[in-house]
């Protein structure tokens, strides 16, 4: 595991919440940290929001560099999340294949269907726009936002459990990586036998974190 580049300077964890005393439970510290998490990210500027994507669209570049041959899962901005919808028509321009995700039902793994500028797009689970078409994809690179990640590249989600789900049923051939912002910087997500650590983290020129990329 390794951080590439270093940061200027430590994360800074002042919002975090204290674990409770032992024994954790993990499930009522990780709600209440996820929505701390939230409600500083809807603060941010959109300036800010919009520099950190930059930044990270850049970094994706050089990590991924999107081509022929490739199937890279993104997803369609909401509740404050880096907008890569750029980087995604520009990958798209290059020659790999574009995937967003849908939620077919709670508790299955996500489908993936092909985007492209212009395709037809309906609104889905909680309202969020998914490609319309029946068709389905499997993606190589899958790319998922994240509310929290520590320094062993795990990533706090929503809580729905639906990217590891997703992971574990594509395998271990599927490079993961989360994006953010780094103010998302936890100590620690306390992860469970579930939770399936990313390939890469991503909120940043100055904030990479590799692990088996």
């Amino acid at each position: 595991m390794s951080d590439t580049p270093d940061p200027a300077s430590p994360p800074c964890y002042a919002h975090e919440i204290p674990p409770p005393a032992e024994p954790l439970d993990w499930r009522l510290w990780r709600k209440a940290q996820r929505e701390a998490l939230l409600a500083a990210r809807q603060a941010i500027p959109a300036e800010e929001r919009a520099r950190v994507a930059a930044e990270v669209a850049g970094v994706l570049d050089r990590l991924i560099a999107p081509g022929p041959g490739q199937i890279i899962s993104l997803y369609w901005p909401f509740k404050a999340e880096l907008d890569l919808r750029n980087w995604m028509a520009t990958a798209q321009a290059k020659g790999a294949r574009i995937a967003l995700p849908l939620v077919e039902a709670k508790g299955r793994p996500l489908k993936f269907r092909e985007w492209f500028p212009g395709c037809a797009m309906e609104r889905g689970i909680w309202n969020i726009l998914q490609p319309a078409g029946p068709e389905e994809i499997t993606p190589n690179v899958v790319i998922a936002p994240l509310v929290g990640f520590d320094p062993d590249a795990y990533r706090l989600g929503y809580g729905g459990g639906f990217f590891d789900r997703t992971l574990a049923a594509l395998g271990p051939g599927v490079k993961a990586v989360g994006v953010g912002h780094p103010s998302a910087a936890l100590r620690t997500i306390h992860p469970q036998p579930h939770d399936i650590a990313m390939n890469a983290i991503v909120t940043g020129e100055k904030g990479v974190i590799l692990n088996g990329w």
